[in-house]
């Protein structure tokens, strides 16, 4: 569970990268293809190369969703509830694929906010992001 210092870091870190939210998920969606290729199957009408349109286009999909996730963290399930079904029932994502992703924008936030990425800042994104998979891999249990 989230404490209230966690979501003060969150909040703090996420103002730092606010003004370049698409390109974290760009960039995150591009580590997710590097590193596990296998992700790509979800995306195979979709130009893969680093910074393409679709990359582009998605990786700011999933930063809005990530910050209405922070915006909402007291509420997750009811305000990703619609995401977790439709990765669900209608795309039928790998859950693991949620993990991947996860461990991808720690890494893209760690290099954007250098050294404000500190122990605590890295263990308040981890808790964090550990909530968001577990509501969107709920529906497949």
């Amino acid at each position: 569970m989230l404490t209230a210092e966690d979501r003060r870091i969150l909040k703090q870190s996420w103002e730092k990268v606010a003004n370049i939210q698409e390109e974290i998920g760009c960039e995150a969606l591009t580590r997710l293809f590097a590193v596990y290729p296998t992700s790509k199957t979800y995306f195979p009408h979709f130009d893969l190369s680093p910074g393409s349109a679709h990359i582009r286009s998605h990786g700011k999909k999933v930063i809005k969703a990530l910050e209405d996730a922070l915006n909402n963290a007291d509420h997750l399930h009811e305000s990703m509830a619609e995401l977790s079904n439709l990765h669900a029932y209608n795309l039928r994502v790998d859950p693991v694929n949620f993990q991947f992703l996860a461990r991808c924008i720690q890494v893209v936030l760690a290099t954007h906010l250098r050294g404000d990425f500190n122990a605590q800042v890295y263990v308040a994104w981890d808790k964090f992001l550990c909530c968001v998979i577990e509501v969107l891999a709920e529906k497949y249990r």
